[in-house]
C-alpha cells in the first residue's frame, strides 16, 4: 500500500544527467495555499468558488440611505439562502430568479463597499490572510458557523417579511 502511494506523489525527473526523486506530496504540503499565491483574477473557477466562507451574510437583503449613500444590512436574507446552511437553495439560476442578486468577481469587489470585512474574497483583495475559522483553513466547513460568523440562527428569510417592512430589521452592528 506505501508503495502505491509513493509512487502516485513521486516521479523520478532527470535533473543534470540524474534522476532526482520530487515528491510532489510534500511540495505541495510546502507551498503557499492559492489564495496567498493568485490573485483573485488568476483563480479557476473551482478556486473562486472554494473561497466563499458559506457565511451567507452577502445574502442578506440591504438598505442604502439615499442622501449618504450608506448601506444598512438587514437580518432578512434572500428567500433563496438556507439559514441553516446559509448557501443558496438556487445557486446556478439566482441572477435569473433574484435580478438584484449581485455576481461577486473581482470587479465587483474592487467597486462596492458593503461586503463583510471578514469576507474572504475582501480579504485577499485587500492583501489579508484568511480568518483562522475560514474553512479553507481550518478544514472544517462548518467553522464558519461554529465561530458565530454565519448567518446561521440569526435570520429570518424574506419569504416572511414584506419589502416595505425591511427598514425595521436593520442591523445596528458592524459586519
Amino acid at each position: 500500500m506505501m508503495k502505491e502511494i509513493f509512487l502516485y506523489y513521486s516521479m523520478l525527473v532527470p535533473v543534470d544527467g540524474q534522476a532526482e526523486k520530487i515528491d510532489f506530496f510534500k511540495m505541495s504540503k510546502s507551498k503557499k495555499p492559492f489564495w496567498e499565491r493568485k490573485t483573485l483574477e488568476q483563480m479557476t473557477t473551482e478556486e473562486w468558488e472554494k473561497l466563499c466562507d458559506g457565511c451567507g451574510r452577502c445574502c442578506l437583503e440591504k438598505l442604502e440611505d439615499e442622501n449618504s449613500g450608506k448601506v444598512f444590512y438587514t437580518s432578512v436574507a434572500c428567500r433563496y439562502l438556507d439559514t441553516w446552511t446559509c448557501r443558496c437553495l438556487e445557486y446556478q439560476d439566482r441572477i435569473h430568479n433574484v435580478p438584484d442578486c449581485l455576481v461577486i468577481n473581482p470587479k465587483v469587489i474592487r467597486e462596492i463597499s458593503w461586503l463583510p470585512k471578514t469576507c474572504a474574497y475582501r480579504r485577499v483583495f485587500e492583501g489579508k490572510s484568511l480568518e483562522d475559522w475560514h474553512p479553507m483553513v481550518s478544514g472544517d466547513v462548518n467553522s464558519v458557523h461554529k465561530a458565530g460568523v454565519s448567518v446561521r440562527d440569526k435570520v429570518i428569510s424574506a419569504t416572511y417579511v414584506p419589502e416595505d417592512d425591511l427598514d425595521a430589521y436593520i442591523i445596528n452592528t458592524e459586519i
